[in-house]
């Protein structure tokens, strides 16, 4: 136990892969940091949020563990607001760091953590805004991309009000289940 947070064990499917349809729908609440540098701290060259917003003219610095930049441990420069998909496992920790950097963050995560005790407590004092969806998302990872779970995006100062859904007809998603 840390700063009063226990930390998990190494998740089996921490390296699963947002697609494209599934960073889409950002575009739509990123104009108000079109002018800010996006930290990407779990993306590599490969990530579809490194895509689309480089394709779409945002400032980024995208970050990532294989390359030796530890979330826990590394911080670019300069930037001025979080987008990503972190990791599942110790997902407590990830968030109570983007919470103590204090600016606006934009991370996605599985809505069944809201059943747990820790983001209540996290964000009890937070301004915990929520992106949700109404279809679920199929990740690419581990598991034959079959992983298919819901999840939202939870943030910080990134959302025009504290819940908003959308769907991804919209976006170029192919199957969803």
């Amino acid at each position: 136990m840390t700063n009063g947070f226990l930390f998990t064990s190494q998740g089996k499917n921490d390296e699963c892969y947002t697609p494209r349809y599934g960073v889409e729908p950002l575009l739509e609440f990123l104009p108000k940091f079109k002018d800010k540098i996006i930290w990407l701290p779990f993306d590599d060259e490969n990530s579809e949020f490194v895509r689309v917003l480089s394709e779409n003219r945002y400032k980024i610095v995208n970050s990532h563990i294989k390359y030796g930049q530890d979330f826990y441990r590394y911080e670019p420069e300069e930037w001025d607001v979080i987008v990503s998909n972190p990791p599942f496992t110790n997902k407590r920790e990830i968030f109570k760091r983007a919470i103590d950097f204090n600016k606006p963050f934009c991370l996605l995560m599985s809505l069944t953590w809201l059943n747990d005790s820790t983001p209540k407590k996290l964000f009890r004092d937070e301004s915990l805004q929520l992106l949700l969806f109404e279809e679920r998302m199929q990740f690419k990872g581990q598991a034959k991309d079959k992983i298919n779970f819901s999840s939202a995006y939870f943030c910080r100062d990134f959302l025009p009000k504290q819940i908003v859904i959308r769907d991804f007809k919209n976006f170029n998603q192919g199957s969803l289940f």
